[in-house]
Protein backbone atom coordinates (compact mmCIF):
# COMPACT_ATOMS: atom_id res chain seq x y z
CA UNK A 1 0.00 0.00 0.00
CA UNK A 2 1.31 3.13 -0.69
CA UNK A 3 0.40 6.89 0.12
CA UNK A 4 -1.90 9.47 -2.33
CA UNK A 5 1.04 11.64 -2.49
CA UNK A 6 4.30 9.51 -3.10
CA UNK A 7 6.27 9.83 0.43
CA UNK A 8 9.42 8.16 1.73
CA UNK A 9 10.33 8.03 5.25
CA UNK A 10 14.30 7.62 5.99
CA UNK A 11 14.58 6.60 9.39
CA UNK A 12 18.77 6.24 10.11
CA UNK A 13 21.80 7.70 10.15
CA UNK A 14 23.72 11.16 9.33
CA UNK A 15 27.47 11.22 9.11
CA UNK A 16 29.44 14.21 8.36
CA UNK A 17 31.99 13.15 5.66
CA UNK A 18 35.92 13.60 5.24
CA UNK A 19 36.49 12.46 1.93
CA UNK A 20 40.77 11.52 1.33
CA UNK A 21 41.98 10.66 -2.39
CA UNK A 22 45.55 8.78 -2.84
CA UNK A 23 46.79 6.33 -5.25
CA UNK A 24 45.89 3.32 -3.12
CA UNK A 25 44.29 2.47 0.23
CA UNK A 26 47.27 1.59 2.95
CA UNK A 27 48.10 -1.38 4.00
CA UNK A 28 48.27 -2.22 8.13
CA UNK A 29 50.84 0.21 9.26
CA UNK A 30 51.89 2.08 5.58
CA UNK A 31 51.18 5.64 4.99
CA UNK A 32 50.42 6.63 1.77
CA UNK A 33 50.66 10.43 0.53
CA UNK A 34 47.09 11.50 -1.03
CA UNK A 35 46.68 13.84 -3.44
CA UNK A 36 43.88 16.13 -1.90
CA UNK A 37 40.54 15.74 0.56
CA UNK A 38 37.26 17.55 0.87
CA UNK A 39 34.11 17.24 3.12
CA UNK A 40 30.59 15.91 2.02
CA UNK A 41 27.33 15.65 4.00
CA UNK A 42 26.47 11.98 4.18
CA UNK A 43 25.71 9.07 6.71
CA UNK A 44 23.71 6.29 4.55
CA UNK A 45 20.54 7.55 5.85
CA UNK A 46 21.22 11.04 4.67
CA UNK A 47 22.12 10.23 1.52
CA UNK A 48 19.28 7.79 1.06
CA UNK A 49 16.59 10.84 1.98
CA UNK A 50 18.28 13.11 -0.48
CA UNK A 51 18.32 10.27 -3.36
CA UNK A 52 14.58 9.98 -3.14
CA UNK A 53 14.06 13.78 -2.96
CA UNK A 54 16.22 13.86 -6.20
CA UNK A 55 13.99 11.60 -7.56
CA UNK A 56 10.73 13.63 -7.24
CA UNK A 57 8.62 12.21 -4.31
CA UNK A 58 8.13 13.56 -0.43
CA UNK A 59 11.46 12.85 1.41
CA UNK A 60 11.05 12.67 5.27
CA UNK A 61 14.44 12.65 7.17
CA UNK A 62 14.23 11.25 11.08
CA UNK A 63 17.47 11.36 12.70
CA UNK A 64 19.78 13.30 15.10
CA UNK A 65 22.57 15.47 14.95
CA UNK A 66 24.77 17.70 17.48
CA UNK A 67 24.85 21.00 18.25
CA UNK A 68 28.30 21.41 16.50
CA UNK A 69 29.30 22.42 13.39
CA UNK A 70 28.91 19.35 11.51
CA UNK A 71 25.39 18.95 13.15
CA UNK A 72 24.65 22.23 11.41
CA UNK A 73 26.34 21.43 7.88
CA UNK A 74 24.33 17.96 7.92
CA UNK A 75 20.85 19.99 7.98
CA UNK A 76 21.43 22.64 5.99
CA UNK A 77 22.16 19.82 3.18
CA UNK A 78 18.74 18.32 3.89
CA UNK A 79 17.10 21.91 3.32
CA UNK A 80 19.02 22.47 0.29
CA UNK A 81 17.91 19.21 -1.10
CA UNK A 82 14.56 19.83 -0.53
CA UNK A 83 14.47 16.76 2.50
CA UNK A 84 11.81 17.81 5.33
CA UNK A 85 14.16 17.51 8.43
CA UNK A 86 11.53 18.88 10.95
CA UNK A 87 12.00 15.75 12.41
CA UNK A 88 15.81 15.52 13.19
CA UNK A 89 16.98 16.36 16.32
CA UNK A 90 19.66 17.89 18.18
CA UNK A 91 21.64 16.12 21.33
CA UNK A 92 23.70 17.16 23.66
CA UNK A 93 26.78 15.82 25.23
CA UNK A 94 28.03 13.93 22.18
CA UNK A 95 29.40 14.78 18.54
CA UNK A 96 27.85 14.16 15.33
CA UNK A 97 28.28 11.14 13.31
CA UNK A 98 31.42 11.21 10.75
CA UNK A 99 33.37 9.25 8.86
CA UNK A 100 36.67 9.45 7.17
CA UNK A 101 36.50 7.16 3.79
CA UNK A 102 39.86 6.68 1.76
CA UNK A 103 39.97 5.92 -2.24
CA UNK A 104 42.15 4.42 -4.00
CA UNK A 105 42.87 5.36 -7.76
CA UNK A 106 40.24 3.14 -9.26
CA UNK A 107 37.45 4.74 -7.36
CA UNK A 108 37.42 2.70 -4.77
CA UNK A 109 37.18 2.95 -0.71
CA UNK A 110 37.60 2.19 2.21
CA UNK A 111 35.51 3.95 5.47
CA UNK A 112 35.43 4.07 9.36
CA UNK A 113 32.25 5.65 10.93
CA UNK A 114 32.05 7.18 13.94
CA UNK A 115 28.37 7.29 14.92
CA UNK A 116 28.24 9.82 17.57
CA UNK A 117 25.19 11.11 17.73
CA UNK A 118 23.31 8.91 15.52
CA UNK A 119 22.97 6.22 18.80
CA UNK A 120 20.64 8.50 20.24
CA UNK A 121 17.52 7.37 18.29
CA UNK A 122 14.84 5.20 19.99
CA UNK A 123 11.44 5.25 20.35
CA UNK A 124 10.62 8.77 21.47
CA UNK A 125 12.00 9.71 18.02
CA UNK A 126 9.28 7.78 16.42
CA UNK A 127 6.79 8.93 18.60
CA UNK A 128 7.63 13.13 17.66
CA UNK A 129 7.34 11.77 13.80
CA UNK A 130 4.19 9.91 13.86
CA UNK A 131 2.65 12.80 11.25
CA UNK A 132 4.77 11.54 8.40
CA UNK A 133 4.56 7.93 9.15
CA UNK A 134 0.84 7.99 9.26
CA UNK A 135 0.45 8.39 5.65
CA UNK A 136 1.99 4.85 5.02
CA UNK A 137 4.13 5.32 1.84
CA UNK A 138 7.87 3.53 2.47
CA UNK A 139 10.53 3.71 5.33
CA UNK A 140 13.99 3.33 4.55
CA UNK A 141 16.10 1.84 7.49
CA UNK A 142 19.71 1.10 7.48
CA UNK A 143 22.66 -0.83 10.39
CA UNK A 144 23.67 2.54 11.14
CA UNK A 145 21.37 3.33 14.30
CA UNK A 146 20.19 1.32 17.48
CA UNK A 147 18.22 -2.04 16.34
CA UNK A 148 15.38 -1.42 18.77
CA UNK A 149 14.96 2.31 17.16
CA UNK A 150 14.83 0.64 14.00
CA UNK A 151 12.49 -1.54 15.18
CA UNK A 152 10.25 1.29 16.49
CA UNK A 153 9.96 3.04 13.21
CA UNK A 154 9.42 -0.21 11.42
CA UNK A 155 6.34 -1.14 13.63
CA UNK A 156 5.05 2.47 12.77
CA UNK A 157 5.03 2.05 9.57
CA UNK A 158 3.76 -1.32 9.20
CA UNK A 159 0.84 -0.05 11.57
CA UNK A 160 0.06 2.47 8.86
CA UNK A 161 0.01 0.12 6.26
CA UNK A 162 3.37 0.45 4.35
CA UNK A 163 6.74 -0.70 3.24
CA UNK A 164 9.71 -0.94 4.95
CA UNK A 165 12.71 -1.07 3.33
CA UNK A 166 15.96 -2.05 4.98
CA UNK A 167 19.49 -1.88 3.95
CA UNK A 168 21.16 -4.07 6.10
CA UNK A 169 24.85 -2.07 5.80
CA UNK A 170 27.13 -2.16 7.61
CA UNK A 171 26.72 -6.27 8.05
CA UNK A 172 25.78 -6.92 11.34
CA UNK A 173 23.03 -9.77 13.06
CA UNK A 174 19.51 -8.76 12.84
CA UNK A 175 17.20 -9.17 15.61
CA UNK A 176 14.11 -11.52 14.96
CA UNK A 177 11.70 -8.25 15.57
CA UNK A 178 13.19 -6.56 13.38
CA UNK A 179 13.25 -9.01 10.33
CA UNK A 180 9.82 -9.74 10.82
CA UNK A 181 8.90 -6.61 9.88
CA UNK A 182 10.54 -6.00 6.87
CA UNK A 183 9.37 -6.30 3.44
CA UNK A 184 12.40 -5.73 1.33
CA UNK A 185 15.95 -6.33 2.12
CA UNK A 186 18.78 -4.75 0.13
CA UNK A 187 22.38 -6.00 0.87
CA UNK A 188 25.64 -6.17 -0.85
CA UNK A 189 27.72 -9.43 -1.26
CA UNK A 190 29.39 -9.11 1.44
CA UNK A 191 26.00 -8.47 3.80
CA UNK A 192 24.54 -11.04 2.03
CA UNK A 193 27.24 -13.59 2.88
CA UNK A 194 27.03 -12.36 6.20
CA UNK A 195 23.05 -12.56 6.97
CA UNK A 196 22.93 -16.04 5.01
CA UNK A 197 25.53 -16.99 7.26
CA UNK A 198 27.35 -18.72 3.81
CA UNK A 199 29.92 -17.67 1.07
CA UNK A 200 28.83 -15.61 -1.38
CA UNK A 201 30.52 -15.95 -4.97
CA UNK A 202 31.72 -12.44 -6.60
CA UNK A 203 29.40 -12.19 -9.64
CA UNK A 204 25.61 -11.77 -10.57
CA UNK A 205 24.74 -15.40 -10.57
CA UNK A 206 26.24 -15.67 -7.09
CA UNK A 207 24.01 -12.40 -5.99
CA UNK A 208 21.00 -14.46 -7.63
CA UNK A 209 21.99 -17.78 -5.53
CA UNK A 210 22.52 -15.28 -2.10
CA UNK A 211 19.31 -13.41 -2.94
CA UNK A 212 17.46 -17.30 -3.18
CA UNK A 213 19.15 -18.46 -0.04
CA UNK A 214 17.85 -15.08 1.84
CA UNK A 215 14.37 -14.60 0.54
CA UNK A 216 13.36 -18.00 2.81
CA UNK A 217 13.68 -15.50 5.75
CA UNK A 218 12.51 -12.67 4.01
CA UNK A 219 9.42 -11.64 1.55
CA UNK A 220 11.69 -9.74 -1.35
CA UNK A 221 15.85 -9.83 -1.27
CA UNK A 222 18.10 -7.47 -3.37
CA UNK A 223 21.63 -8.26 -3.91
CA UNK A 224 23.56 -5.32 -5.48
CA UNK A 225 26.89 -7.07 -7.49
CA UNK A 226 28.54 -3.63 -8.38
CA UNK A 227 29.59 -3.24 -11.63
CA UNK A 228 27.73 -6.88 -12.43
CA UNK A 229 23.91 -5.79 -11.66
CA UNK A 230 21.75 -6.63 -9.45
CA UNK A 231 19.84 -10.03 -8.65
CA UNK A 232 16.34 -10.11 -6.57
CA UNK A 233 14.77 -13.02 -5.51
CA UNK A 234 10.98 -13.47 -3.33
CA UNK A 235 9.49 -15.74 -1.23
CA UNK A 236 6.72 -16.17 -3.75
CA UNK A 237 9.89 -18.06 -5.96
CA UNK A 238 9.95 -15.06 -8.46
CA UNK A 239 13.65 -14.16 -9.13
CA UNK A 240 15.55 -12.19 -11.82
CA UNK A 241 19.01 -10.60 -12.46
CA UNK A 242 19.14 -7.18 -14.24
CA UNK A 243 22.85 -6.59 -15.73
CA UNK A 244 24.66 -3.41 -14.74
CA UNK A 245 24.56 -0.54 -17.08
CA UNK A 246 28.12 -0.14 -18.14
CA UNK A 247 29.90 3.11 -17.69
CA UNK A 248 33.51 4.35 -16.87
CA UNK A 249 33.67 4.47 -13.28
CA UNK A 250 34.77 7.90 -11.57
CA UNK A 251 33.76 6.97 -8.15
CA UNK A 252 31.38 4.26 -6.92
CA UNK A 253 31.38 5.91 -3.25
CA UNK A 254 27.33 6.59 -2.41
CA UNK A 255 26.89 4.50 -5.50
CA UNK A 256 24.42 1.73 -2.85
CA UNK A 257 22.74 4.43 -1.26
CA UNK A 258 21.92 6.11 -4.22
CA UNK A 259 20.43 2.45 -5.59
CA UNK A 260 18.56 2.32 -2.16
CA UNK A 261 17.06 5.66 -2.44
CA UNK A 262 15.74 5.87 -5.97
CA UNK A 263 14.50 1.96 -5.22
CA UNK A 264 12.18 3.97 -2.54
CA UNK A 265 10.88 6.45 -4.40
CA UNK A 266 9.70 4.08 -6.99
CA UNK A 267 7.97 1.60 -4.51
CA UNK A 268 6.44 4.81 -3.14
CA UNK A 269 5.17 5.56 -6.61
CA UNK A 270 3.59 2.07 -6.75
CA UNK A 271 6.73 0.86 -9.14
CA UNK A 272 6.82 -3.24 -9.21
CA UNK A 273 10.22 -4.38 -7.60
CA UNK A 274 11.48 -5.14 -11.44
CA UNK A 275 10.56 -1.74 -12.60
CA UNK A 276 11.89 0.11 -9.75
CA UNK A 277 14.88 -2.12 -9.33
CA UNK A 278 15.85 -1.40 -13.28
CA UNK A 279 15.28 2.86 -12.23
CA UNK A 280 17.82 2.12 -9.37
CA UNK A 281 20.36 0.47 -11.34
CA UNK A 282 19.89 3.15 -13.87
CA UNK A 283 20.37 5.76 -11.16
CA UNK A 284 23.70 4.25 -9.89
CA UNK A 285 24.96 4.02 -12.99
CA UNK A 286 24.99 7.62 -13.76
CA UNK A 287 25.92 8.21 -10.10
CA UNK A 288 29.14 6.12 -10.30
CA UNK A 289 29.97 7.72 -13.62
CA UNK A 290 29.81 11.60 -12.76
CA UNK A 291 33.12 13.46 -11.90
CA UNK A 292 32.75 14.94 -8.15
CA UNK A 293 34.58 17.53 -6.15
CA UNK A 294 38.10 15.76 -5.71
Amino acid sequence: MTSASPSVVVFGSLHYDIMVYGPARPRKGETVTGSSWHPKCGGKGGNQALSAAKAGVSSHMVGAVADDDFGRALTDHLALGKVDHRFVKTVAGVGSGMSVAIFDGQGDYGAVIVSGSNLALGQPDVDAAREVFAGGGVLVLQNEVPDPANVAAARAMKEAGGQVVLNAAPARPLSDDLAELVDIVVVNAIEAEQLAQVPVVDSLAGALAAARRLAERFPVVVVTAGGEGVACATKNGEAFSIAAVQVDVVSTHGAGDEFTGVLAAELARGRDIRSALASANRAAAVLVSTPRIS
